[in-house]
């Protein structure tokens, strides 16, 4: 069975859904990261970057134990192990895999950022603030535009670029996003989200989940105990 290490986050809930929608079995060992568990020397073996999710496959390539940390490798793993969710096509692969990206390297941190400034920051910075949430309403800019063209992210099936992109916009409102001005992502948004594995994938976890506002959750994720571990 695998082991999934974890939390109630976006990232975290890529894999969920990921593994709800290949019907592996698995289980979600939680990791609180405003508590600090990503510091623990056995996460750190598998996640060096003391980042959630991480997965450990006792039965990887050729029957022998996987460890993986980052959720976009994770993803192109379990897609690669049940061989869905990643077209067979050349062409609609690297499709897949540009969306993919997109998310990785921008949609996610960039929108992480928003979170941060809009929410946890114990200082409102007027300029933070704009220039994420100006930056996030641009990203939802950019995929409004793709579906305005394809029923699904990555082309014409759903794929793992879907699988990685709709977790990071469930938290809309708190990005300073106002729906009305995506047509095209709110209406692939509904679809997504009312798919049962997807909705099997969000709640894993979820009742663990605590508000990361308070001090020491803030010195941990964002502060002094964040940084002398370097």
């Amino acid at each position: 069975m695998i082991e999934v290490y974890s939390w109630a986050t976006p990232n975290g809930h890529k894999v969920h859904i990921m593994l709800e929608e290949c019907g592996l079995p698995y289980r979600a060992i939680p990791v609180d990261i405003g508590a600090g568990d990503q510091f623990d020397p056995q996460f750190l073996a598998i996640s060096p970057n003391n980042k959630i999710p991480a997965m450990i496959d006792p039965q990887g390539p050729d029957g022998t134990p996987l460890s993986l940390f980052e959720s976009g490798a994770i993803l192109l793993y379990l897609a690669g192990k049940t061989g869905r969710l990643l077209p067979e096509s050349t062409t609609k692969r690297y499709e897949v895999l540009q969306w993919l990206m997109f998310q990785v390297g921008g949609l996610g941190p960039m929108l992480g950022q928003a979170h941060h400034f809009r929410i946890y920051a114990p200082e409102k910075l007027p300029y933070a603030i704009e220039r994420y949430t100006n930056e996030a309403k641009r990203l939802y800019g950019v995929l409004n535009r793709r579906l305005a063209k394809s029923r699904y992210i990555g082309c014409g099936e759903y794929s793992i670029a879907d699988i990685a992109v709709f977790p990071w916009l469930r938290s809309w409102k708190n990005q300073g996003i106002d729906w009305v001005d995506y047509p095209h992502l709110k209406g692939w948004f509904d679809e997504i989200a009312a798919r049962p594995a997807v909705m099997r994938g969000v709640e894993v976890l979820a009742d663990k989940r605590k508000p990361l506002t308070d001090e020491q959750s803030r010195s941990v994720l964002f502060g002094s105990e964040q940084y002398k571990r370097h």
